[in-house]
């Protein structure tokens, strides 16, 4: 599965997304074009990135990306995008924090121009832990680093999450808030279940999911904590690095406030993800980058709050990852790339390790 080719993503045609950018661009800034527009092959499974130079005699050539809403044609992966609430998330970040983020350009949200809202930012120079071949396999920059050099990636890594859940005022990111009855915890996970719903909508429903939201409330923390803004994708697939420095934070499309944990679960358990599958292909992966004890003692000695019921969070993490991959799998489905298979749950790339955390077993 890590080297299948990439499910559909966009029914668009880039050739007209560049002469329609080019139109659009010269609103904001007459006489200026878009060139060497491309999409990159690791383009996401839900917004659309666009990557383009600024042709303009002032400024000079800048390097620029383009976050496009999810194509309505393409079976999406969630069920709305809101492309100002991450344009006011990346602000907010880079006004009140010293966590490194893109600077952004401009925001539309009129969907005219390229048929979806948008916003531009700044290009950041650098490279990022891939997903295809995933990062822990054998080949990629990151498996051929040192120990030394995947350490001092990881501590800074878990650094910029420390910083950006001590240094944003709660007041100032209400807009982040989950709607809903409850705490933030709760909140947050009934819209799980909700998209859940969303997902599985006249379709088959998955038994290993659905016993996980049930394990979930038997591990329910007794006091989940005071909710901090949530970077929301969590892990170094989002991460722009100098060498092993990050600088820049990538898609916030599932920032929320939440409890710490949720992000230091999905950090954790995204980074098991793919140490599995590179392990599941016969390879050693990366068993000892990113471990749940060593992120859990340099959050703590970052902040001074030491993580609780991890046992909840990353299965919490699992959850939710399964949701997404069923989603992009009945996806597949709709484009005539795969077929429902008798057991839905074998549609979910991790399906064994969730059922693992289910039943209690994983992190033996």
């Amino acid at each position: 599965m890590a080297t299948a080719p990439r499910p559909r993503t966009s029914t668009r045609d880039p050739e007209e997304l560049t002469r329609r950018l080019t139109a659009w661009l010269g609103t904001r800034l007459p006489g200026a074009k878009a060139v060497g527009v491309t999409v990159p092959a690791s383009n996401g499974m839900s917004s659309e990135t666009l990557l383009f130079d600024i042709e303009h005699p002032r400024p000079p050539l800048r390097s620029c990306a383009l976050r496009l809403a999810a194509d309505p044609a393409a079976y999406t992966v969630f069920p709305q995008y809101d492309m100002a609430r991450q344009y006011r998330t990346l602000k907010l970040v880079a006004d009140r924090t010293d966590v490194a983020v893109p600077r952004v350009l401009w925001l539309e949200e009129d969907p005219e121009p390229l048929g979806a809202p948008f916003f531009v930012m700044e290009r950041v120079a650098g490279r990022v832990p891939p997903d295809v071949m995933p990062y822990t396999y054998e080949g990629s920059w990151l498996h051929a680093a040192s120990d030394a050099e995947r350490e001092h990636l990881e501590a800074a890594t878990v650094a910029l999450l420390a910083r950006l859940h001590d240094q944003i005022p709660l007041r100032e990111a209400g807009f982040l808030a989950v709607p809903g009855e409850g705490d933030a915890l709760r909140r947050h996970v009934t819209a799980q279940r909700a998209y859940y719903s969303w997902v599985t909508d006249g379709l088959a429903r998955s038994p290993l999911i659905e016993a996980a939201f049930d394990r979930l409330e038997q591990l329910w923390p007794r006091e989940p904590g005071t909710p901090v803004l949530n970077w929301g994708d969590a892990r170094i697939g989002n991460v722009v690095y100098d060498g092993f420095d990050p600088v820049a934070v990538l898609d916030w499309e599932m920032a929320a406030l939440a409890p710490r944990e949720v992000d230091l679960g999905w950090t954790v358990y995204l980074h098991r993800f793919f140490h599995d599958l590179a392990v599941a292909s016969g390879q050693r992966g990366l068993p000892d980058f990113l471990r749940r004890d060593r992120v859990e003692a340099r959050y703590t000695g970052l902040t001074g709050h030491t993580p609780r019921d991890m046992e909840f969070y990353t299965l919490y993490a699992a959850l939710r990852h399964a949701i997404v991959m069923l989603r992009v799998a009945y996806r597949q489905v709709y484009f005539k790339e795969n077929a429902v298979p008798a057991d839905p749950d074998t549609l979910i790339l991790h399906h064994g390790s969730l059922r693992a955390m289910v039943q209690g077993s994983y992190w033996d």
